[in-house]
């Protein structure tokens, strides 16, 4: 599969300035890495620096390993579009409507995508009203960040005012979200394809940003110990909700399955992480692909329309 590669300049954005800057430059030195392995011509470039736009005059295609604004927005892909250069992963307005939480949500709803209930919040008393009718724990959380920054699970009322704050520090719009109790999945999706099933098992169910990135407390189970036919329906519902935002090329969609092995779909990442504690990588493995395999996997996937 190297071959028809071989003569390419590859170039690996990474870094940017978004919040998850620090995720992205671990993921983009270790697709590079992944590339260099195999001969490819490939080079990094940091998006957060003043000259990155004449760092790329000379390559063929991009890989883009950007999470957040800036890279997984759409931003970034709307330039390469402008100046011709193929890429990996999802078009401008996929990667737009997927990272944005709450517009996402309406495609799944309409869609006919499970996915929590939920009301866009503006104000402590826009979360009073919510909360008519609902129990706690609730989630709330920026609609345009990733790697769970700015999410609180709110498991009393005089909870609310503080994560609202904490949300609004990260973007003007924020949600909040009914919380499913059940097992935490993702699937990796890659050219089309369902990979198998992760399971997260996160110390105290906190799946947050330390218990994701830093925790070794953090289990991940893959293949997921679930029956076989549930595993298969939350595979399914990760492709429907994939297509929906019509996402392309390879992603990751996260999802609750509640205890009557219902599946409700939380997100789609389009540019989701590569480093060591990711979960892409280890739903490569249990597919049979070592990470180099899945680099050039996705590699490929800038060949996709």
């Amino acid at each position: 599969m190297t071959a028809a590669f071989n003569s390419s300049r590859v170039g690996v954005l990474f870094g940017g300035l978004s919040s998850e800057r620090e995720v992205s430059l671990r993921s983009g030195v270790a697709v590079y890495e992944a590339l260099e392995r195999q001969g490819l011509h490939a080079r990094l470039v940091d998006t957060g620096t003043e000259n990155w736009h004449e760092q790329i005059t000379d390559i063929d295609r991009a890989i883009v390993m950007l999470h957040g604004r800036g890279g997984e927005d759409g931003s970034i892909q709307g330039y390469l579009d402008t100046i011709g250069m193929p890429y990996t992963g999802s078009g401008v307005a996929a990667c737009a409507l997927a990272m944005d939480k709450i517009r996402s949500k309406i495609v799944f709803e309409h869609s006919g995508v499970p996915t929590p209930s939920f009301c866009v919040v503006r104000s402590v008393d826009d979360l009073s009203d919510f909360m008519v009718g609902e129990d706690y724990p609730v989630i709330i959380k920026p609609s345009r960040e990733g790697s769970t920054i700015g999410i609180t699970k709110v498991c009393s009322a005089d909870e609310l005012e503080t994560a609202f704050e904490h949300a609004l520090k990260y973007d003007s719009d924020v949600l909040v979200e009914h919380f499913v109790e059940g097992d935490e999945l993702t699937v990796a999706i890659l050219d089309g394809i369902a990979l198998p099933v992760v399971r997260i098992v996160a110390p105290n169910n906190n799946y947050d940003y330390e218990a994701k990135y830093h925790s070794s407390d953090t289990k991940y189970f893959c293949p997921s110990g679930l029956e076989e036919s549930v595993d298969v329906k939350v595979q399914e519902m990760a492709i429907r909700a994939f297509r929906s935002l019509d996402c392309s090329g390879w992603g990751r969609v996260d999802i609750l399955l509640d205890k009557n092995h219902q599946p409700w779909v939380l997100e789609v990442n389009t540019v989701p992480g590569m480093t060591d504690h990711s979960l892409v990588p280890l739903a490569a493995r249990a597919a049979g692909l070592s990470f180099d395999e899945l680099v050039l996997k996705i590699l490929l996937t800038t060949d996709v329309a």
